[in-house]
């Protein structure tokens, strides 16, 4: 199982995509080890002092393809989550000073939590979907999919122009615009998609 996110895919004045919108999307992978289910409360990482959260919306692959069209990608998708994509920035940056990879940043073990899944079939737009985040009982962060710079369907026509998804590959797709920001050991975290509250743990 592959988990794939996107970087930098929302805007908070939808007027903003056509200018920024030029089929280079920012993709990388972070491995199986770091995913966290069923509301298990995150151990918070060693490797970090500076942890920063990005709640996303995370589509379940349920069919293998290839080369996928923009046009046939939504029947790839079988469910959605809500998710979070925790990146230990002290360490990214570390690794960007000597132009290294994102890797050991975003993939260690419990940097994507993430919720129970919903069919595909709860969201009949998948343009029109509204999610949040809720740290310590206040609200951090509040996205719709109609602000994605690249929908569901272009991502999946795009990465699966690189490599095959298969059948459980977990795609992040990107946080909205505003609110993302730094975790502290004890926090709690609750995130929902169109109100019901499927994300709930602490970190520890």
């Amino acid at each position: 199982m592959k988990v794939i996110g996107i970087g930098k895919n929302y805007v908070s004045d939808k007027s903003e995509i056509k200018g920024i919108k030029n089929g280079s999307q920012l993709i990388f992978t972070k491995p199986e080890s770091s995913v966290v289910t069923d509301n298990k409360d995150v151990v918070f990482p060693s490797i970090s002092n500076e942890l920063i959260y990005e709640v996303e919306l995370v589509a379940k692959i349920g069919k293998t393809g290839k080369d996928i069209t923009i046009e046939d990608a939504p029947s790839h998708i079988s469910e959605i989550a809500v998710g979070i994509d925790y990146t230990a920035k002290d360490v990214l940056t570390a690794s960007r000073a000597d132009k290294g990879p994102w890797a050991l940043a975003k993939g260690f073990d419990g940097a994507s939590p993430i919720s129970s899944f919903k069919p595909i079939s709860n969201f009949p737009e998948l343009n029109n979907i509204n999610f949040d985040l809720v740290i310590n009982g206040e609200q951090k962060q509040v996205g719709n999919t109609d602000f994605m710079i690249y929908n569901f369907s272009e991502i999946i026509s795009f990465v699966s122009s690189f490599m095959t998804l298969v059948p459980g590959d977990l795609i992040f797709t990107g946080t909205p615009a505003v609110g993302a920001g730094q975790i502290y050991k004890g926090d709690h975290l609750q995130a929902s998609i169109e109100g019901e509250l499927l994300l709930d743990f602490k970190m520890i």
